[in-house]
């Protein structure tokens, strides 16, 4: 992954909100769920829901799959998986194996 096709992930998870719905759709992973469900879950009204839907999938982040008069919503898990071994890619100092999930997740400094 270049610079500038990780600005506009970083930019669409800048808000708060944003982070907490793509967080949320990591989360039920590939069941996905639809925006009214998305919404009553993060207790935001449902025309602001659309609008920060648009912008994830806009930025790659959300994929969106028409279920009757409904889309359902599904992170994109890979999209993550290359931003995160972009952020990691030259970490600790020549030393990758200390930014593995595991270990950062046990508090190391890198």
């Amino acid at each position: 992954m270049e610079k500038n096709t990780a600005l506009p992930i970083f930019e669409a998870l800048s808000s708060g909100i944003r982070l907490d719905v793509f967080r949320l759709l990591v989360r039920v992973g590939p069941a996905g769920m639809v925006a009214g469900e998305l919404s009553a879950a993060l207790d935001i009204p449902p025309t602001n829901m659309s609008f920060h839907l648009k912008t994830l999938s806009h930025a790659g982040l959300v994929s969106a799959e028409q279920e009757g008069r409904f889309q359902r919503y599904r992170a994109n898990m890979a999209l993550m998986r290359e931003l995160v071994a972009y952020l990691t890619e030259e970490c600790c100092a020549g030393m990758p194996e200390l930014c593995g999930v595991d270990t950062c997740a046990d508090g190391l400094d890198c």
